[in-house]
C-alpha cells in the first residue's frame, strides 16, 4: 500500500504529476447502517476503489482513506466516520490537509430527488436539504465549488418518514439498481480523472438523462 508521505512527494515534488482529486463518500459508519440508502456515498467509494486495487485501511483526518493513481494522477478517497449530519469535519480537513482547490474535490451522496439507480455528476450546487452536505459546505467555509455524484434512491412511498426511509436497506429490485448504477459511477470517475469534470458530466449525464426517463415509471 503506498503511504501518505509518498503519494504527497509524488502530488507536490514532482511536476510530472498531476493535482491529485479527493474523492469523499458521505454515509454513516458501522455494520447497523451497511446496505442502507443513506450509505450509497460509502457504496461508491468502495466499488471504485475495488477497480482500482485501492487498499480502504487507514484512518486519516476522521476517515477511512484510501490512496493510488490512475496514471500520473493521484487519488484519495475517503469514507468519513463522524456520522452523516457532521461529514465537513472530514471532509473540510482532508481538503486543507492536500491543499486541494475544490475543483479537486467531488462527493459521492444519496439523493432521494433522483430515481434509484440514476446518477448526476454535477458542480456548484447547494445541499438540497441533504445534511451531510450541509456540513461539508460549512466545513468549506460556505464555499459549495465542489463537485457532486448524486446517486438516486427514489422517494418514500406514500407517507413514509424520509428518515426511515433513508436508513432502510434496499428491496431486491432496487439494490440491482444500486449495484449497476455503482458500476456506471465507476467508470464516470475514471473518465473524469482522465478528461475532467465538464466534459465526463456532458456525456455521463446525457446518457442517465434516457436512463431517468426509461426508470422514472418503475418502483423503487
Amino acid at each position: 500500500m503506498l503511504n501518505v508521505n509518498r503519494v504527497l512527494r509524488r502530488c507536490f515534488c514532482s511536476t510530472a504529476v498531476s493535482r491529485p482529486w479527493l474523492f469523499v463518500g458521505l454515509g454513516n459508519p458501522g455494520d447497523k447502517y451497511k446496505g442502507t440508502r443513506h450509505n450509497v456515498g460509502f457504496e461508491m467509494v468502495d466499488a471504485f476503489a475495488e477497480s482500482q486495487g485501492i487498499s480502504m485501511n487507514t484512518a486519516h483526518c476522521k476517515a477511512i482513506f484510501g490512496q493510488g493513481f490512475i496514471g500520473d494522477t493521484p487519488l484519495l478517497l475517503a469514507k468519513p466516520q463522524t456520522y452523516m449530519n457532521l461529514s465537513g469535519e472530514s471532509a473540510g480537513p482532508l481538503a486543507a490537509y492536500y491543499k486541494l482547490p475544490l475543483n479537486r474535490v467531488i462527493v459521492f451522496h444519496d439523493d432521494m430527488g433522483l430515481p434509484s439507480g440514476v446518477l448526476r455528476l454535477q458542480n456548484n450546487r447547494g445541499h438540497g436539504g441533504h445534511n451531510g452536505l450541509k456540513s461539508v459546505i460549512h466545513n468549506l467555509r460556505g464555499n459549495r465549488e465542489f463537485a457532486r455524484l448524486r446517486i438516486g434512491i427514489g422517494r418514500p412511498p406514500g407517507q413514509m418518514d424520509p428518515k426511515a426511509f433513508l436508513l432502510q436497506k434496499f428491496n431486491k429490485l432496487a439494490r440491482e439498481q444500486i449495484d449497476v448504477a455503482l458500476q456506471d459511477g465507476v467508470e464516470v470517475l475514471k473518465l473524469l480523472v482522465s478528461k475532467g469534470l465538464t466534459e465526463s458530466a456532458r456525456r455521463f449525464n446525457t446518457e442517465q438523462k434516457y436512463k431517468h426517463i426509461r426508470l422514472q415509471t418503475m418502483p423503487t
